[in-house]
């Protein structure tokens, strides 16, 4: 049983349908991706999980049972419209984040101080909001979602607005939580950042989802039976009827990077024992494994 099991939830606003008898299931102490185009409903479900918004059918449980607004304490959420005072300072702020969320002063300024250290930016602490970059308020606000050590966080976006290095810094973070026992949930359109930390995800698109799973098995499932093949010889592979057809062949000093389509009900040892037959060397012999972002678009277009 997940953290989070979303079952049958809809959401209307007037004639808007959000969400339509959407059900997720949200395991523990994993990543999970929350995809989908923008108006596709994402926000509606997260903003449901955090009792902002009550649906109007469905039911949400955390670990097991009736969601509550106790549950929503143990909840880190950073939405991504982002909310900072801008003339407050930054340490006063993020005490007062930390302390809404049940920390005591002495224990919220002991956890800000070590988040403040890891990312470098103690000298920050007397700064105004005003003061900082898009990118250094994006810290801060990533370090009040999580100081008060929640359960499960909810990130919508945390990657807008940081260059590649504090982008790499914020996925770092987010795996050490997740590996600290934290179960995340993670709304995002940048699809790389889904194949390196989900583990499962749903693309949710026109209110509903389109499909759920885990990120590898996905990505198999929507695979088109393609391998990539690195071999040296004097001449060029040829394809085999029945057996593979050469789609691409690259050659480079007579070190050759081929892709094949093995035929439907072929095997890999097939392939291998015809290639071995024109008498080439293999050098590495590799499925072609399709990418989320080339998944999303197919399951996107054909909704559309």
């Amino acid at each position: 049983m997940g953290l989070i099991q979303c079952t049958n939830v809809s959401k209307s606003f007037g004639e808007k349908v959000a969400l339509d008898h959407v059900s997720v299931d949200i395991p523990k102490g994993k990543i999970f991706g929350l995809l989908g185009p923008n108006g596709a409903g994402k926000t509606t479900l997260i903003r449901i999980i955090n009792r902002i918004t009550i649906p109007n059918e469905g039911s949400i449980l955390f670990d097991g049972r009736p969601i509550t607004q106790e549950d929503v304490e143990k909840i880190g959420y950073l939405p991504e419209e982002r909310g900072l005072y801008r003339k407050m300072k930054v340490g006063e702020q993020a005490m007062y984040f930390a302390q809404l969320k049940g920390m005591s002063a002495r224990e919220a300024a002991a956890e800000l101080k070590k988040w403040f250290i890891r990312f470098g930016i103690e000298s920050w602490w007397n700064k105004k909001v005003e003061e900082l970059s898009k990118g250094m308020a994006q810290k801060v606000q990533f370090i009040t979602t999580v100081v008060h050590k929640p359960s499960l966080l909810i990130l919508d976006e945390p990657f807008s607005g940081f260059d590649p290095v504090n982008a790499q810094i914020i996925r770092e973070e987010i795996l050490r939580l997740k590996e600290e026992g934290a179960t995340i949930i993670l709304s995002t359109h940048n699809m790389e950042s889904v194949e390196e930390l989900c583990d499962n995800i749903a693309l949710i698109n026109k209110s509903h989802v389109v499909i759920t799973g885990g990120v590898d098995e996905i990505r198999h499932k929507y695979g088109n039976n393609n391998v990539e093949l690195v071999y040296t010889g004097s001449a060029a592979l040829q394809s085999v009827e029945g057996v593979f057809r050469v789609l691409s062949d690259n050659d480079e000093s007579g070190r050759h990077t081929a892709v094949l389509e093995i035929a439907d009900g072929g095997t890999s040892n097939a392939v291998l024992a015809e290639i071995l037959k024109q008498d080439l060397a293999v050098n590495s012999f590799k499925e072609l494994v399709p990418r989320m972002n080339d998944i999303f678009i197919k399951l996107v277009t054909e909704e559309e």
